[in-house]
């Protein structure tokens, strides 16, 4: 949906009322504070009913008066004085761009920076996400951007005075390139496909963008180019809302799995926006430890794995929220046992063309992990 004028007073209103509270404290006579959700990992919960990662209840007071949290207060009050500049000025920039803006001395007389280091202003903007209840992007504030797009969608993007409407069937070779943000000012219309296949490289995406596959098949099809950023796990939420099931189409190893888990389930370090970016409808189509069995080509296309591929394995036994399937506790199990990994390149391995053949059999025969 495209950002309604009353959501970008929404975001400043609520700015402006985290101001307004610390005066009225002030003028009581009391030191100004706020209350923000612990993001530590041990207030990082599963949430069982959701089917994803999220933050607890425990809070965190930050305290002017304080002396170990005065610094810190005075950060984080100046990083929301500047976002609501940015609202009200209707530019957006990077976190980056952000401390950059507050790089600067607190006066003459002080010898003292507001921040010395980007590592101390991006905590902080977290905390104001998780203290306001927004994203970053609802403060203007992009994030790094990476994914791209091709297939029977129709995007609406209202940037910089224009009104541009963009055909995820017309993007030739390169796909339209996922922003930051996809719910401020940009609207999906017309999605038309039968599902979403997400495919973590992008080689294999220009593969199948060759192909027409999305065309020949009504689909949309994706790449984060590895790690997926929060633009394209917002997106591809977006699109499961729409009623579109998700397909990931990884490599059969530590970060092929942990990919599809911080799409599926969302991330630790992104918790406390777990509704936003995690999809628990997502499957994980392959590639599968047992498709080594299903395809005798591929016994020859086999890779040891590393002891870091075995160690997140292991790691990955443990976590509740994927042991509690049999299936993935199966092949964790038999990636340690047989010390092997695959990746999804191998599918070209008997023709170029094979990679499609592969997804719509798999698709077809409900062949995919929870």
């Amino acid at each position: 949906m495209t950002m309604a004028k009353e959501e970008v007073t929404d975001a400043k209103a609520k700015l402006e009322g985290f101001g307004k509270e610390m005066l009225a404290q002030i003028e009581k006579g009391k030191g100004p504070k706020f209350v923000t959700l612990s993001r530590s990992r041990s207030n990082i919960k599963y949430d069982e009913k959701k089917g994803i990662l999220s933050l607890g209840r425990n809070s965190e007071e930050r305290d002017f008066v304080n002396v170990g949290q005065a610094k810190r207060f005075m950060q984080t009050v100046a990083i929301a004085a500047k976002c609501h500049k940015f609202l009200e000025e209707n530019l957006h920039t990077t976190i980056r761009g952000l401390f950059y803006q507050l790089k600067y001395s607190l006066g003459d007389d002080v010898d003292e920076n507001i921040f010395n280091e980007q590592s101390e202003s991006n905590p902080l903007i977290e905390d104001l996400e998780v203290a306001l209840q927004l994203k970053r992007e609802d403060l203007n504030l992009n994030a790094t951007r990476k994914g791209i797009l091709a297939g029977s969608i129709r995007v609406v993007d209202r940037f910089g005075g224009e009104k541009i409407e963009i055909d995820g069937t017309k993007q030739g070779r390169s796909g339209w390139a996922i922003p930051s943000d996809v719910d401020n000012d940009i609207e999906f219309v017309d999605v038309n496909a039968k599902y979403v296949i997400v495919v973590e490289k992008d080689a294999l995406w220009q593969r199948l963008n060759e192909d027409r596959f999305w065309k020949k098949e009504n689909c949309i099809l994706i790449s984060p180019q590895g790690q997926a950023a929060r633009g394209t796990r917002r997106l591809i939420r977006k699109l499961a809302d729409h009623g579109l099931p998700i397909y990931v189409f990884n490599d059969c190893d530590a970060w092929g799995w942990y990919i599809y888990w911080t799409i599926k389930t969302g991330s630790i370090n992104l918790a406390y926006i777990g509704n936003e970016i995690a999809t628990p409808e997502a499957r994980f189509l392959g590639v599968t430890m047992a498709d080594i069995e299903n395809y005798d080509f591929l016994k020859k296309m086999v890779m040891k794995a590393t002891d870091v591929d075995i160690k997140k394995a292991q790691d990955m036994l443990e976590y509740g929220w994927i042991n509690k399937h049999k299936e993935w506790v199966e092949e964790l199990k038999k990636v340690i046992k047989t010390r092997t990994k695959l990746e999804q390149d191998t599918l070209q391995g008997p023709k170029l063309t094979f990679v499609g053949d592969y997804i719509k059999k798999k698709i077809a025969e409900k062949d995919f992990l929870p």
